[in-house]
């Protein structure tokens, strides 16, 4: 298992350090609950506490979660960290429901191409818990959170969780927890009910440039989809052909962000909180990002200026694919403009989708023939990219089909899949970033330079484009 120093995670816990909360776990053997490390209890004595790398650990080692500090509520660690790769594409394939009930373990390792054997001893290195495990702990951890926050049956929140019967979620949760889902209503005050909008809370750790990240998605807004404001973003969004809206703003105060959900039914909140957590880097870690990007003296003073920056991700992968074909040698403003477009010739008042695309007329948008041409090749090969494939299989799939090279394939996997890990190669808003900051500015320089930035390129890049 992961190792946690027993001294430093002790002294995070007695100042209730928020930039540790979801890093690890505390559980308290004279109590038999775990804790996050922000826990207003009283600090236990060093002596009762064991720590823990994720809640599926803790639970698995006979711990019940506290009911004060919610650890359901804790923001997500960074899952690839310190990991191997392939259990970041375990993890990936899980949060999408690879392992929901009915599912099988082979189902994932076929997925992955190793033997069930070798997956359990990595998820059991690296997380303290096998996939199962972490594939039912973030389920009832899920639901937990709904109970909470919503006012939904205890029905809707089994299938919302990836149960399928209420009887299975009642029994998992009666073991897990020590009590039945209803107990959670108990101790709620009554709060207004809604049929038609509901409201999660993702917690983050601060600092978060909130501002900065509106700033972007306000420069790419697409007219007729999406709207952002001063404090907040909204679109319109479309899951299962079901319709809706949603809006998100900050909490800053307490550090999370708050989603309002309209008209989408409620088996599709896991999915879209996916969704959220992805498209806003809410899983982040921005101390261990700025503490390690500041070792590159030139993006020092630019870390102090904006700390907590944030990778702007992506509501749908095939979205940001075309957008980046789109906005290839051309500007940002000419990009958004040009996916307007596109938007008001297919006029569903949502984002075009593969089969949208192979089959409308593209002319007259203002796209070259051979643009015209990618765009209809990705459309028609986008099933048969698997976005749980190895990062190198994933970039050579997308180089081989026309028109798209290597600064197209890394920008889309960088925003799609939130990798903090890849940058667009050669970039010239990198270069002249560069240049401002009065640094050799040669595709060589960018390309070493970029190597003492791992494992956080990404992040090293969007501080050059701030800087550009």
């Amino acid at each position: 298992m992961t190792h946690l120093d027993h001294d430093i995670c002790y002294q995070a816990l007695k100042t209730r350090d928020v930039r540790f909360d979801g890093r690890f776990f505390t559980g308290v053997t004279s109590t038999g609950i775990f804790c996050r490390p922000v826990c207003p209890a009283n600090t236990p004595k060093p002596e009762n506490c064991t720590f823990f790398p994720s809640a599926s650990a803790a639970l698995n080692a006979g711990f019940r979660p506290c009911l004060r500090c919610r650890p359901e509520s804790a923001p997500a660690s960074a899952a690839w960290r310190g990991t191997e790769t392939t259990v970041r594409r375990a993890l990936r394939l899980i949060e999408n429901g690879v392992l929901d009930e009915g599912n099988k373990l082979e189902t994932l390792c076929e997925r992955l191409g190793i033997g069930e054997r070798h997956l359990r001893r990595l998820f059991q290195q690296h997380l303290g818990a096998s996939p199962k495990q972490i594939a039912q702990t973030r389920r009832l951890m899920f639901a937990k959170k709904l109970l909470v926050q919503t006012d939904i049956s205890i029905t809707e929140v089994a299938l919302a969780s990836g149960f399928n019967s209420q009887r299975r979620f009642n029994d998992a949760y009666q073991k897990t927890f020590g009590f039945p889902p209803s107990h959670e209503r108990k101790t709620l005050q009554s709060r207004p009910q809604t049929t038609k909008e509901t409201i999660l809370y993702f917690s983050y750790r601060p600092p978060y440039d909130w501002q900065g990240l509106l700033a972007f998605f306000k420069e790419r807004a697409i007219d007729g989809i999406e709207q952002v404001t001063d404090h907040a973003y909204s679109r319109h969004i479309s899951i299962d052909g079901h319709h809706g809206d949603i809006t998100l703003t900050c909490e800053a105060d307490k550090h999370r962000l708050k989603a309002s959900i309209r008209h989408i039914p409620v088996q599709y909140l896991r999915d879209l909180s996916l969704k959220i957590r992805r498209m806003f880097d809410i899983d982040a870690d921005p101390d261990a990002i700025a503490h390690d990007l500041s070792h590159d003296e030139a993006l020092a003073p630019l870390i102090a200026q904006t700390p907590g920056l944030r990778l702007p991700g992506a509501w749908d992968s095939f979205e940001i694919a075309v957008r980046a074909i789109i906005g290839q040698q051309i500007s940002v403003k000419g990009a958004r403009t040009i996916c307007s477009r596109l938007v008001g010739r297919i006029n569903t008042g949502l984002f075009p989708t593969p089969q949208d695309i192979s089959e409308a007329n593209l002319d007259g948008l203002g796209l070259t023939g051979r643009r015209i041409t990618t765009l209809k090749t990705l459309a028609q090969n986008w099933q048969e990219l698997d976005g749980a494939a190895p990062l190198e299989k994933t970039l050579q799939d997308l180089c081989s089909l026309p028109g798209i090279g290597p600064w197209t394939a890394h920008y889309i996997i960088m925003r799609s899949f939130c990798e903090p890990d890849i940058y667009p190669l050669d970039d010239l808003a990198l270069l002249r970033g560069l240049e401002k900051l009065g640094l050799p500015a040669t595709k060589k320089d960018l390309h070493m330079r970029a190597e003492n930035w791992r494992p956080w390129r990404a992040y090293g890049a969007l501080y050059l484009w701030k800087a550009s």
